[in-house]
């Protein structure tokens, strides 16, 4: 178990129903009714820290998700379409991608029924019957996770519904606020929360909201918003003043080795996680509670696999996971990005490169590699290998297993991003992964300050910041080749360090559109997007059913959908 957050506490399935579904009917706005949860239970101390953790549960609905990933990975520079799979309007920009999309209309209602679980709690605070000091610590965590949510919501469709008070039934009254109206109570909720979290480098119910994530937040929030229309001269100082606190004041550290980042287990609970989103191995759990998203648990192991279970000598095993091929890594991340193998040891400990038979013979055929027509594999030899290089016939004909080189790689064959695969699933088939999703960890919040920094015109700050990233990663006794020098820094080094360092971790699409250049990077990179790829997506279609229930058309669709 890895905390009581996540399995005990976190139980409260009936609650949870009522937090999330409510009286809803399918002519009104689902995602604004909350549902009349008794008074006189909320106001008991149980009530009060049930209806707290409810308030969680949506981050659930996107993190670690397929509609999150969908919304923050595909189509952008790093990552274009697999073999298999839905939703690839997403990776092709076409007419796929439009505001009858389900997972569009999913993310939305479930982060404005978490909005509005938050709500609830900040509004029914003074009359429960619990401490002044868990009534300050508790409406602090709502302000996190509500400011969270609007933070989701702002980036990926703009101006949204500002809705700062409890919904108790039905309503067709809405109408969309200003981004810069957005990012006002955004910044407003985190300044106001920030004083009164645990100060703590984790909770002691980890995986509750501390004032070191939500300075981490913040940051993040500032670093967003100096791009957008929002924008403030003050916001990149801002972000490095945030950046700094996180990383002097609460005692985090960078693991020695980039891998054990995302080792499983009680390795998930290390000093460079900031903040984490809960999942659990229990299956049980896993079905029936909100704590892990309607029991999809953790699902990122699915959808960066190559077609390994096919290949000769090999079948589908647990250790290998299920490989869905729904993201294939670009040219552009593989040989610029991963270009620095000698020293950077981040490709290497990114990409699984080897697999090892687990249904051996004589004789096989093979499949991708033409230097050989058979091989022979005995249980546990080396079946396939991406050397991430080409490699000359002879040289592979030496080898008694496939080499998969870069000129033979396709939709379904590509070097398989390693850092969400879950070898404590149950059996082959099960997809409910029991990782914890590492929202926040101090990796990213050195490449913010970084970023800040540059921005600002302190190059020798920025390269110090980016540095201590860059040495972490280094192959030991190349620290020295990895640092990077003031005048070398520049946007271009951030674009390429947040891809080797965060790839696959839910910001890259985000990370493009505040950096204004998703079109030109989609274009110039990605096969897939390129054709179609405009500036109107630089935001999402804001969900049909949104629109539709909303009275005198007040909810306006954004520009070209």
């Amino acid at each position: 178990m890895k905390s009581n957050f996540t399995h005990k506490s976190f139980r409260i399935l009936a609650l949870a129903a009522l937090l999330v579904s409510g009286q809803a009917c399918k002519d009104v706005l689902k995602e604004t009714v909350i549902s009349a949860i008794p008074n006189d239970y909320i106001n008991t101390p149980k009530g009060f820290e049930d209806a707290s953790k409810a308030a969680y549960s949506s981050l659930r609905n996107f993190y670690a998700s397929e509609r999150g990933l969908t919304m923050t990975e595909y189509g952008t520079d790093i990552y274009q379409a697999g073999a298999d799979g839905s939703y690839k309007g997403f990776h092709f920009y076409d007419t796929q991608m439009n505001s009858f999309v389900d997972i569009i209309q999913q993310v939305w209602e479930e982060l404005y029924r978490g909005i509005n679980t938050c709500n609830a709690v900040i509004e029914r605070a003074p009359a429960a019957t619990v401490s002044d000091a868990v009534k300050k610590l508790r409406v602090a965590e709502m302000k996190f996770l509500r400011a969270h949510y609007y933070f989701i919501l702002v980036q990926q469709f703009g101006g949204v519904d500002l809705r700062l008070k409890e919904t108790l039934g039905p309503t067709k009254v809405t109408s969309r606020a200003t981004e810069a109206d957005v990012y006002k109570q955004i910044t407003a909720d985190l300044e106001a929360a920030i004083p009164d979290l645990d100060p703590k480098m984790r909770s002691a119910d980890y995986g509750r909201a501390t004032k070191a994530a939500a300075e981490h937040l913040l940051a993040r929030v500032y670093l967003t918003k100096a791009t957008s229309s929002a924008k403030a001269s003050d916001d990149y100082a801002k972000a490095a003043t945030l950046a700094q606190s996180v990383i002097a004041n609460y005692g985090f550290k960078l693991l020695p080795d980039f891998a054990s980042v995302f080792a499983q287990g009680s390795g998930e609970i290390n000093d460079e996680v900031i903040f984490s989103v809960q999942y659990t191995s229990d299956p049980l759990t896993n079905m029936n509670t909100a704590n892990t998203n309607n029991g999809d648990g953790n699902k990122l192991h699915l959808y960066f696999g190559m077609q390994y279970d096919v290949q000769p000598g090999m079948k589908r095993d647990i250790a290998n996971d299920r490989p869905f091929k729904r993201l294939r890594p670009t040219t552009y991340l593989l040989e610029t990005v991963f270009k620095d193998r000698i020293n950077d040891s981040r490709y290497k400990k990114t990409f699984k490169d080897t697999w090892l038979s687990n249904n051996p013979g004589t004789n096989l055929n093979t499949s991708f590699d033409n230097s050989k027509a058979k091989m022979t594999l005995k249980a546990g030899d080396t079946a396939i290998y991406i050397p991430g290089v080409e490699w000359t016939m002879a040289q592979r004909a030496a080898k008694p297993y496939q080499v998969l080189v870069p000129s033979a790689y396709t939709a379904a064959l590509f070097p398989t991003l390693q850092k969400f695969l879950d070898p404590l699933r149950p059996d082959l088939t099960y997809e409910q992964g029991s990782r914890d999703y590492l929202a926040f960890r101090l990796a990213e919040t050195y490449l913010i300050l970084a970023e800040a920094q540059l921005k600002q015109g302190k190059t020798t700050e920025a390269a110090a910041a980016i540095n201590a990233v860059r040495r972490r990663a280094a192959y030991p006794g190349k620290e020295s080749a990895m640092e990077l020098q003031a005048g070398d820094l520049t946007m271009e080094t951030i674009y390429e360090e947040r891809a080797r360092e965060m790839a696959g971790e839910q910001t890259r699409w985000m990370d493009l559109k505040r950096w204004g250049i998703l079109v030109e990077r989609v274009k110039k990179y990605n096969p897939d997007g390129a054709v179609n790829v405009k500036e109107t997506h630089n935001l999402r279609p804001i969900p049909q059913t949104q629109i539709d229930r909303t009275e005198n058309a007040g909810f306006a669709q954004n520009p070209g959908f």
